[in-house]
């Protein structure tokens, strides 16, 4: 067995996965899933009074410290990587009533961060569609002419949260008139006018903007002038 020269824990007891199997050296039983050497020679955990220890696999940070913390005894679990050349962390053992109680602390944690994520959903829905609804009020003041459910759908799509769109940016939340002018102009390209069936079709985008130009600009400035579509 390849001995242990630059443990990955200075303090406290170590318990080693062995590559090879071997026996305890002191009831000659094995072999041995984890091993503790003293003086060069391996033990099993009853030998080495740590049989009662359950082990806890490494990756919940929380539950591996509070079971630690809990347990009057405890050790690191390692293992030798090869590749690496060096002894890797694997985990602990800790007392059983110690991973019990750690368990029902990290159980408590989890469902308070969901209803605090519950809360803060709801939380956000309601600013979220606050915002809209003042989107869709300032829509309806610039462009009177503007359809109330219309703008209420182009107010819903400019400000969804995390989209990026315009109703999302610093402007937009300051609900500034060339944000929500915009907002507005983007729908009518996309709603009013072949604008995606030319992208689609291939025609480069600031050309298929120029071909539909002058519809998207006569119905804001009729709806600005408080003229419905017709």
């Amino acid at each position: 067995m390849a001995p242990i020269t630059t443990p990955p824990h200075r303090t406290g007891l170590l318990v080693i996965q062995p590559l090879k199997k071997r026996q305890c050296a002191e009831c000659r039983t094995g072999p041995l899933a984890l091993l503790v050497l003293e003086e060069g020679a391996p033990r099993c955990l009853d030998c080495a009074d740590l049989g009662h220890l359950v082990f806890l696999p490494r990756g919940d940070t929380a539950l591996t410290r509070r079971s630690r913390e809990g347990s009057a005894l405890s050790a690191v679990v390692v293992r030798f990587n090869r590749r690496r050349s060096r002894y890797e962390r694997q985990g602990a053992l800790v007392e059983e009533a110690a991973l019990a109680r750690a368990e029902e602390r990290c159980l408590a944690d989890a469902e308070a961060r969901r209803r605090r994520r519950v809360r803060d959903a709801r939380r956000r829905e309601a600013e979220d569609l606050r915002f809209t609804d003042a989107f869709a009020r300032e829509i309806r003041r610039l462009f009177p002419g503007c359809p109330a459910d219309r703008a209420r759908d182009i107010a819903v799509h400019a400000s969804v949260r995390g989209s990026g769109r315009v109703g999302r940016s610093a402007a937009g939340r300051a609900l500034s008139e060339a944000a929500l002018a915009s907002a507005v102009r983007a729908s009518v390209r996309h709603m009013d006018t072949p604008y995606d069936q030319l992208l689609m079709s291939g025609v480069p985008r600031y050309e298929a903007r120029r071909r539909i130009a002058v519809v998207v600009e006569a119905t804001v400035r009729g709806w600005h002038a408080g003229q419905a579509l017709p």
